[in-house]
């Protein structure tokens, strides 16, 4: 089954009929709707439908997509999603070199150290951090972890085997949510990332939560939130996150956390930021500029 197929099937067996004003006939050996029925809602021939479930029929017009989006009631990320899985060719898959974040954004992040920043690349591996997000998000782990490929975090990862990061979050099963339904957006647009595939593969394997959270194919493009932390230097607070997408092809994604001026958490964030010395970061970025572009 493709990846598209896997998607119409997850939401279909999601609605039951009277969700959608249908009338249920006695019990039913699988959940939720019937393939028939969906086709139906959608005005779209059972037969057709069952190509696109099993992934026999590429090419559906634009007018398939937004009828099978009504009838399963998308919202707005999963109707992007839909569209990307449905758009996107498969091709053969490659072994991809390892990302390098440019000196510039490097820069930047450095230049704003009363704001965590964390940068990451497109499977949520990070890629750098100024030292004020180190502290914030991954104080454990090497500051210079992100330009050694072969230890570079990934925030997926950490989230889900990393003990010192489930710590961290204070609703972790909100963060889980949001993680997969981020990481799902990701897969959908990189079907043949070879690495974003084995991450799947090993997180599936090694965490049943994650595995759970995959199997219902949640979608969502996070850009904007709040995260609640247990920090270990700090104590609990609350920030803000927004996510900025660089305008070009690279799908790096610089992640920036704040505070409302005032609160506790705001307070927990200065004392991180006095804690933390500047001195690491020079040799950092000198070593950027010699591997970066």
């Amino acid at each position: 089954m493709t990846e598209l197929g896997e998607f119409l099937r997850v939401r279909r067996a999601a609605l039951q009929p009277a969700d959608v004003g249908l009338r249920g006939y006695g019990a039913r050996r699988v959940p939720g709707l019937r393939r028939e029925e969906l086709a139906m809602l959608a005005g779209v021939s059972a037969t057709y439908y069952a190509r696109l479930e099993q992934g026999l029929s590429a090419n559906a017009s634009e007018a398939v997509l937004d009828a099978l989006a009504r009838a399963l009631e998308l919202d707005a990320d999963e109707q992007t999603h839909l569209r990307t899985l449905a758009r996107t060719p498969a091709r053969r898959r490659s072994r991809s070199r390892p990302d390098v974040i440019r000196p510039g954004m490097l820069r930047l992040i450095e230049s704003m150290p009363d704001t965590p920043a964390v940068v990451l690349g497109r499977r949520s591996e990070v890629l750098g951090w100024n030292p004020l997000g180190h502290r914030l998000v991954a104080g454990h782990l090497p500051f210079d972890s992100p330009h050694r490929p072969a230890e570079r975090p990934n925030m997926t990862r950490l989230l889900f085997l990393d003990a010192h990061t489930r710590e961290l979050y204070t609703r972790w099963d909100d963060e889980a949510q949001r993680a997969v339904s981020s990481l799902r957006v990701l897969a959908g647009r990189s079907p043949d990332d070879d690495e974003l595939t084995r991450l799947v593969g090993e997180l599936t394997v090694q965490s049943a939560e994650f595995a759970r959270l995959w199997a219902r194919h949640p979608v969502a493009n996070c850009v904007s939130g709040s995260k609640h932390l247990r920090h270990p230097e700090v104590g609990e607070l609350e920030v803000a996150f927004e996510v900025l997408t660089p305008p070009d092809d690279a799908g790096h994604r610089v992640l920036l956390y704040t505070a409302a001026a005032g609160t506790p958490s705001a307070s927990a964030l200065e004392l991180l930021r006095r804690a933390h010395s500047p001195t690491h970061f020079a040799g950092l970025r000198a070593r950027a500029g010699r591997c970066g572009s």
